[in-house]
């Protein structure tokens, strides 16, 4: 069946009504709504409205909990540690990066460690609060309990899908963004695969077995298999960094058999840097990074392609989503009705759709 289209302002304000009848006070509302209606922009589906059912799921299961301020654990100066109380992740992260953009301003740098967060969302989206702030930054993710992703030469999940970003301000310019899962494609993607009836590209998966394998369902269903790392070794390498500086240096928990988990809740762990260049000595850097980009785009591309800097993708699709709607595909925007009829949302309250 053709994808459904829908303009993006009357998409957030669906989401946002939507979280308002759940019991989220104006802000929260306001931050979820945002955050999953961005990540639909700027073409990152699998952390977009997507994820609303699962979300309705973990509240009501009580793994997600409504209007969080995060607890600061320890305060020390330009290190922070913060326990979310699982808090909406897009909330709690933009607490949490928020204390750590004011530390950086006055100490030039700040370690934020946030745990026991419920679902981050588009990792990139912090990133780029940062880099609105002047701040350049980096980002670790761990994603506790889960394990859809396979170790390099293992052939069941072991870990989950541990995102890494990083961006970079540039005054005047959009900010370099990267934002990637250490998985060969999220785990977001695959639901979006499959809710579709689409095979997810060869490398990705492989089955119960350990064989290849292009069917998304292998994810979703029993006997389970597993994603595979990007890059081979060196994503995995990534993302073990990633479990260890995400789930255990902030103080939360890593993934092993006893924390596997048993409801719908995604509890994360965050581990940002976050850096005000300024206060580096390196007056000549937003010359040398702008020499750097304009001599890698001057490499003659190859037919056909085009050489895009880190963020550019996300900015292009943003623009082409804002002027043509959002597209969702059936599937998904009838896990998003039932998921709001659970919550006694009126039906009235509901965007108006059409065709792609």
């Amino acid at each position: 069946m053709p994808d459904i289209v829908i303009n993006a302002d009357a998409l957030q304000s669906f989401v946002f009504s939507l979280w308002r009848h759940a019991g989220s006070t104006e802000h929260e509302a306001a931050l979820v709504a945002e955050h999953l209606v961005m990540s639909n922009l700027t073409g990152h589906d699998s952390h977009g409205i997507g994820m609303i059912p699962r979300y309705v799921a973990a509240l009501s299961e009580g793994g997600l909990r409504l209007n969080q301020t995060v607890s600061v654990v320890k305060d020390a100066g330009a290190l922070l540690t913060l326990d979310g109380l699982r808090g909406f992740g897009q909330s709690t992260a933009w607490q949490a990066m928020k204390l750590g953009i004011e530390r950086a301003k006055d100490s030039g740098v700040c370690v934020v460690a946030l745990r026991n967060t419920h679902h981050l969302g588009r990792l990139g989206h912090w990133a780029e609060q940062c880099a609105a702030e002047g701040m350049a930054s980096f980002h670790f993710v761990n994603v506790a309990g889960h394990t859809q992703v396979a170790p390099w030469s293992g052939t069941d999940g072991r870990f989950g899908t541990n995102p890494f970003s990083a961006a970079w301000p540039r005054p005047g310019k959009p900010p370099l963004v990267l934002d990637f899962a250490t998985s060969s494609i999220a785990v977001g993607k695959v639901r979006v695969a499959r809710n579709k009836g689409q095979s997810v590209p060869e490398g990705c998966l492989i089955d119960h077995t350990g064989a290849p394998t292009t069917d998304p369902s292998t994810l979703t269903q029993s006997p389970f298999g597993a994603l595979l790392p990007f890059g081979q070794h060196k994503g995995f390498g990534l993302a073990v960094m990633c479990e260890i500086f995400a789930g255990a240096l902030t103080g939360g928990y890593t993934t092993h058999a006893d924390t596997r988990p048993t409801t719908s809740a995604i509890i994360n762990g965050l581990f940002s840097v976050i850096i005000a260049p300024e206060a580096m000595d390196a007056p000549d850097a937003q010359q040398q990074a702008d020499a750097f980009l304009q001599w890698v785009k001057e490499s003659p591309p190859a037919p056909g392609q085009h050489i895009y800097e880190p963020g550019e993708p996300e900015r292009l699709c943003r623009q082409a989503r804002l002027d043509q709607g959002i597209p969702v595909d059936v599937a998904t925007w009838g896990q998003i009705q039932q998921a709001a009829s659970k919550l006694g949302f009126p039906e009235s309250g509901l965007p108006q759709v059409r065709e792609a």
